[in-house]
């Protein structure tokens, strides 16, 4: 076969990929990527998901130990640390809809609970953080479009992070501190290094700022002016929708929506109800009216997109996700990436790298492994090779046993061989 037939052969074999990833995506991710997102019992964005490789923490077998007569700064002492708080806009308001609250370590981002309608949170810390799937597997517990995605669901290790399996000690709190993470805002953090485990476990109010330059965020205003009936079947939807009572919640949030036609919130849980119901149409009309309500409510969006992604309509993907990418562009690296999903199945290989570059750049913790290799082919497809085997190889590090593995391995091989065909002088003629 000549170079250009298998280069043809390598973009076909992409193409394939690229359409699987959105195949296998499901109705049931959690939160969108890039903070915020909804509490459990419901979904932003359908689709497996990558999982976040999280550095390893040493065992207390490779702590140093102090010599005789050395004053520990921080005891070793181990309990549950329990924290409570309250998170208000910057109009002293709290927020309509539940925001994740979220610890920090050593740049390590680890979500630790939501407030509650009033902007009140309760949190052990390390107690939602027991579950850490290994980085080379997918999940379907975050958004992502095809980013959500590790392309393929399968069961986590259990990492003691501390929280019930021992609590935490004070030294497990040095360079960490506690944020609210609500796309489209800024957070005050509260330092936690230094904290002493007997200390007030209230620490006060945590300020949102609304970013000048960002329109879009993932709660909607139209919530504030809800009667207190409408709130009231919004929650109850939203209850039985975390127990998985579908028809219970549809009922509930169809009340919600006839009391208040413009809760744009309530028409989004509806979608979300009926999407998990597999009542797709009905779904698609429930976003929609959810965005007729309020335009720059990003969740709706996310929906849409991976309906459209499920079904390969690519150039709707495209338009969903410029738009996403639009109201706010700096906080959902998954609509990057099903950006560059979508304009590599179209063909628009420029607009593709562009996308699955900023995804990149916005996905410091990793959550999005898929990327690289998406990013390989299309580096691959525009003959730069070189660097489509860095990404290619970031690809197989960040996921060794991704069920994709052994197909990317053979990618890999054969776009080695072009490299080094196209870094070797060609011969000299006799």
């Amino acid at each position: 076969m000549t170079a250009a037939g298998k280069c043809a052969a390598l973009a076909v074999a992409a193409v394939f990929a690229a359409a699987v990833w959105a195949q296998e995506g499901g109705g049931g991710g959690q939160a969108p990527p890039g903070g915020g997102g909804a509490p459990p019992g419901g979904t932003v964005s359908p689709g497996p998901s990558p999982t976040i490789p999280t550095p390893s923490i040493p065992s207390r077998e490779r702590q140093q130990i102090p010599q005789l007569g050395e004053q520990q700064p921080f005891p070793e002492m181990r309990r549950p640390v329990f924290l409570s708080g309250k998170v208000l806009l910057e109009d002293g308001t709290p927020p309509p809809e539940p925001v994740v609250i979220e610890r920090v370590c050593n740049g390590v981002v680890r979500p630790e609970g939501y407030t509650d309608s009033k902007g009140r949170f309760s949190i052990e810390l390390g107690r939602n953080a027991l579950m850490m799937a290994d980085a080379s597997v997918g999940s379907a517990a975050d958004p992502g479009f095809g980013g959500t995605g590790g392309f393929g669901t399968q069961r986590g290790s259990m990492t003691n992070l501390g929280g019930p399996m021992g609590g935490l000690s004070e030294r497990d709190l040095i360079g960490c501190e506690l944020r609210a993470s609500l796309p489209g805002y800024q957070s005050q953090v509260v330092m936690l290094s230094g904290r002493r485990l007997f200390d007030n476990p209230d620490v006060g109010t945590i300020v949102l700022r609304r970013l000048g330059n960002v329109e879009g965020t993932t709660i909607s205003m139209t919530s504030l002016s809800a009667p207190k009936e409408a709130r009231k079947a919004y929650e109850k939807g939203r209850e039985a929708a975390g127990k998985k009572k579908w028809a219970d919640a549809q009922k509930q949030l169809e009340k919600a929506v006839q009391l208040h036609p413009e809760y744009a919130a309530a028409w989004f849980e509806l979608g979300r109800t009926l999407e998990s119901q597999n009542h797709v149409a009905q779904a698609r009309e429930a976003y929609s009216k959810a965005l007729a309500a309020d335009p720059k409510f990003i969740n709706p969006y996310l929906q849409l997109a991976g309906i459209a992604a499920r079904e390969r309509n690519w150039e709707e993907v495209a338009a969903v996700t410029d738009r996403i990418l639009q109201l706010n562009p700096f906080d959902f690296p998954g609509a990057y990436f099903y950006n560059a999903v979508a304009n590599f199945n179209l063909r628009k290989l420029d607009a593709a790298e562009k996308s699955a570059k900023e995804a990149l750049k916005l996905d410091t913790q990793n959550r999005f492994p898929k990327v690289n290799h998406l990013l390989g082919l299309i580096l691959a497809q525009k003959h730069q090779f070189a660097s489509a085997v860095t990404h290619l190889r970031n690809y197989l590090a960040l996921a060794p046993n991704a069920p994709d593995a052994e197909t990317v391995k053979q990618q890999l091989a054969e776009v080695e061989r072009f490299a080094a065909q196209t870094a070797s002088p060609p011969n000299p003629e006799p």
